[in-house]
């Protein structure tokens, strides 16, 4: 069976196709932002991605092994009523109209579950319960993951992971997504821990913007670039293990998945390893691979081919 996945998210054009006899295939292109700008209005964003999704899909389809059995799309960021983006709704449309012309299943799925769904592909956590911690440039989501069940449990209440670090980089000149270009400058410079963790009583929910007004107190300063990049995922490492380590403490799971695009920074993935064993905190930290973990549709495709596997086996849907 093969599933067709779309996500049409505030940063990425994706889509994927997943089997259960082949790795999965993906393309991607990135929203086109101006120089110094920090991202698109939605309306911006959906019409980028009107003009990118074909450009992205069609040659994906041409290497398509088989014929396409489901389509699944991200159709809002997280599980909710609440939760709405017009950029979804590109994904949403285009993958009812691909499903109704090949008569096939139509799903909808989650942003977030997307993200938790391809970061999980191939680690080596076991079972179903584990704690996910989705960091991009809108969630630095905690969330106790239980078979289907995706909780809550934790958050920042201000400015996000991703937020933080387009908003420094784009004040040190880099191009948006900063992401990859500010851990290449920090990697050229050495933090001294100097801006503080805020988390507040319960362990769970953060606060950055404090973070960023500092930061940008340094650049305003004359603070070497490097520096200032460093500090940034000096000050991510520390927040994020002193949410995992709460999370852990409270729900008794010691497996922790990072997704989200913030979290495929290899710099970090060292720091946050290092700093675990350092501190012996004994936390099990999973990552995904680099490219599963940034925006992409392989883990909506791979919720929409375990639906169709549910379905076909419960008799609800009949045919290829």
């Amino acid at each position: 069976m093969l599933a067709l996945g779309l996500d049409t998210s505030c940063y990425t054009t994706s889509a994927a196709l997943c089997s259960d006899f082949a790795m999965p295939q993906q393309a991607r292109q990135l929203l086109p932002v101006p120089a110094g700008e920090r991202g698109l209005r939605q309306s911006e964003a959906v019409f980028a991605h009107v003009r990118q999704l074909q450009k992205v899909l069609l040659p994906l389809l041409e290497k398509a092994p088989t014929a396409i059995d489901c389509v699944c799309a991200s159709a809002s960021p997280r599980d909710g009523e609440d939760s709405y983006m017009p950029v979804f709704q590109v994904g949403v449309s285009q993958g009812r109209a691909i499903a109704a012309a090949l008569h096939v299943p139509f799903y909808e799925t989650t942003h977030q579950r997307g993200h938790v769904a391809a970061a999980k592909w191939g680690t080596k956590i076991q079972g179903d319960k584990f704690i996910a911690l989705h960091l991009s440039g809108g969630t630095t989501d905690v969330v106790l993951v239980d078979g289907e069940k995706i909780s809550p449990i934790g958050t920042s209440v201000d400015l996000h992971a991703g937020q933080l670090v387009d908003r420094v980089g784009v004040a040190l000149s880099l191009p948006f997504p900063c992401g990859p270009y500010l851990e290449e400058l920090a990697r050229k410079g050495k933090s001294e821990a100097r801006v503080p963790v805020s988390v507040e009583a319960d362990g769970l929910h953060c606060h950055l913007s404090g973070a960023e007004a500092q930061l940008m107190r340094m650049i305003r300063s004359g603070e070497k670039p490097e520096n200032v990049a460093a500090e940034v995922y000096s000050i991510l490492n520390r927040t994020v293990l002193r949410l995992l380590k709460a999370a852990a403490d409270q729900n008794g799971a010691q497996d922790m998945l990072l997704a989200g695009g913030v979290a495929s920074s290899l710099l970090l993935r060292d720091m946050l390893a290092e700093r675990n064993d350092k501190r012996r905190l004994g936390l099990k930290l999973h990552f995904g691979r680099p490219e599963y973990s940034g925006d992409n549709a392989v883990g909506v495709a791979l919720l929409g081919l375990e639906k169709l596997k549910k379905e076909k086996a419960n008799g609800s849907i009949t045919g290829r």
